[in-house]
């Protein structure tokens, strides 16, 4: 597997599946969750409001992943999966590697075989982002994964570079 570092806009990447920062309500938020469901229009959200309906009454547990359609989007799934809110008092790294491990898993159900990422958890729910590239970084590469290639999508020069630490 390719691990690649763009700095830009995930919602403008053409991939097979872009994967969401959501919150667990699944019905759209802030940062990368808001820009996804703006820019992807009416049938992303549709699909989420399904999927409450169904299986994710009361919202998607965080570390867990699940797809929909990318609506307008030039990907042709979006993954939606939700961070954990960062702690000083508890680790919780491991749902922060699960995030991307059930994403990957999704992905290889879909037939994926490119995956962007944003930096999951950094944003308002407060994750460390070179914690956070470590985390990440080190969980795609060990995963078990048909991807062929994992894009990180970093929208600003720090992260950036946090990621390009951890990927060499």
């Amino acid at each position: 597997m390719e691990i690649v570092l763009v700095r830009g806009d995930i919602t403008e990447q053409q991939v097979d599946a872009v994967v969401n920062a959501a919150n667990s309500s699944l019905l759209g938020g802030g940062g990368v969750d808001g820009a996804i469901h703006r820019k992807g229009g009416p049938d992303i959200l549709a699909a989420c409001r399904d999927l409450r309906a169904s299986h994710y009454g009361k919202g998607l547990p965080t570390g867990r992943a699940v797809a929909t359609t990318a609506g307008r989007l030039p990907a042709r799934w979006v993954i939606h999966t939700v961070g954990p809110v960062h702690s000083t008092t508890e680790d919780r790294s491991e749902l922060l590697a699960s995030c991307h491990r059930e994403s990957l898993r999704v992905a290889d159900e879909l037939g994926a075989r490119s995956v962007a990422f944003p930096a999951i958890s950094t944003g308002v729910y407060r994750w460390p982002v070179e914690d956070a590239a470590r985390i990440a970084v080190e969980t795609v590469r060990a995963a078990e994964t048909s991807v062929e290639e994992v894009r990180f999508v970093l929208f600003d020069e720090r992260a950036y570079e946090a990621f390009a630490a951890q990927a060499g």
